[in-house]
């Protein structure tokens, strides 16, 4: 029959087995009536308990679990696009929550479809932005699932709350220890939210990182890298060609052990409030700097003046959950034909926190030794300068002379 809330069929939910999500399941049944199937994405965050996690699942009252690892998908088909289109978010912020919503919501909508659901659930809290990355999505995919919120319905207000209710309904609380922070992890990067962090002053504590050492205590030698890139793209690390998320994952050993990859940054949520965050990229960090090097060979003036231009709204728009918003896909069509040249190898050093380009070379490179040297060439004619500058300040000059009178 129906729950308290109304009737549903089938709900698809996104599953932690964590509190929160566990809470949720009984809830869903009480308040629709509803059958729950959970569903868990392995997005490379490295799901700890999915040995225990079906029949986690089961005991807090769903049909069934379903499992999909999307690690792959993720890199190649989310993380590599922005990496290509250079999206940075209010100068700092290299997406990683933003880039792994999308590909986790669009499988949701794929399980509901094989389960033959008419609902999907999620557990983002109504401040964030994260209910707006799910449900633009669901939107995007399949206009016809309801969407069920329940941090914007039920009268749960906090974690004591949500365990009297657990316990209420038979639900084994899980017992893991309760982070300070709030965090997101997947194999793009590690964000902390919360605690000290709430107050924008306060320096976080060295034993907060987890995917990178302090920079003061890195190696006191260097290390040199080389990441070969066709396309605009990523393909090899030190002349070893890798699938997206292999190179990922090397990069981002490499790149913790060296310290690198660390922002701390005040941003500003789609919801409209500020928040405070502290991101661990170090994979990320290092492939931004390499693909970007390799444009500076390969791409015009006016090209990357444009590509700059048009990468501050691709990421306005990822922030913002667009993932499968038309003028995104788009701009990813842009980028795609502009970088298509972009084939070479950039070798960075990677030292206590720094990344530094020191070699990039390309076969399409637009950089002519012969041209460039100080030395005489036949292209290039000192003397035709003259004429050029004088075209050129043309207008500077006409207004000099109105304003003297001339």
């Amino acid at each position: 029959g129906a729950g308290l809330r109304g009737k549903l069929k089938k709900v698809v939910l996104a599953y932690s087995g964590g509190l929160d999500t566990s809470v949720i399941v009984p809830w869903l049944k009480e308040n629709y009536g509803c059958e729950v199937v959970c569903f868990t994405a392995d997005v490379g965050q490295g799901i700890k308990e999915l040995d225990g996690l079906e029949q986690k699942a089961k005991a807090s009252g769903a049909s069934q679990l379903v499992v999909k690892d999307l690690t792959e998908e993720f890199v190649k088909d989310y993380i590599f696009p922005c990496l290509r289109a250079g999206a940075i978010y209010e100068r700092k912020y290299l997406l990683g929550t933003s880039m792994a919503r999308p590909v986790i919501a669009k499988a949701m909508v794929d399980v509901a479809a094989e389960v033959g659901a008419d609902a999907v659930a999620h557990g983002c809290t109504g401040k964030g932005n994260d209910q707006v990355r799910f449900e633009l999505t669901f939107f995007s995919l399949n206009p016809e699932l309801k969407v069920v919120a329940p941090w914007r319905e039920w009268e749960i207000q906090g974690r004591e709350d949500a365990i009297e209710y657990a316990k209420k309904h038979n639900v084994p609380v899980p017992v893991t220890k309760k982070s300070i922070y709030s965090r997101d992890r997947n194999l793009w990067h590690l964000s902390h939210e919360g605690d000290i962090l709430e107050d924008p002053a306060n320096e976080p504590k060295k034993d907060m990182y987890m995917m990178s050492v302090d920079p003061e205590d890195a190696p006191d030698q260097p290390e040199y890298i080389e990441i070969g890139i066709e396309s605009g793209l990523p393909v090899a690390l030190n002349g070893k060609a890798l699938s997206p998320a292999t190179l990922l994952s090397e990069l981002n050993t490499i790149g913790g052990k060296h310290g690198i990859g660390r922002i701390d940054m005040v941003e500003n949520r789609l919801v409209g409030m500020k928040s405070r965050g502290v991101y661990e990229t170090p994979g990320g960090t290092i492939l931004f700097a390499a693909v970007q090097e390799l444009e500076s060979l390969t791409l015009d003036r006016e090209s990357i003046q444009v590509k700059d231009s048009l990468a501050l709204k691709y990421a306005e728009m990822v922030y913002a959950g667009r993932w499968f918003d038309p003028l995104k896909e788009s701009m990813d069509a842009f980028m795609e034909k502009l970088t298509e040249k972009t084939t070479g190898s950039v070798t960075l050093k990677l030292y206590k926190g720094s990344v530094s380009v020191t070699g990039r070379k390309s076969p399409n490179s637009l950089y002519r030794q012969d041209i460039s040297s100080f030395e005489g060439s036949e292209i290039y004619n000192q003397a035709d300068a003259a004429g050029f500058i004088r075209l050129y300040g043309l207008p500077m000059r006409v207004r000099a002379m109105l304003e003297k009178g001339i």
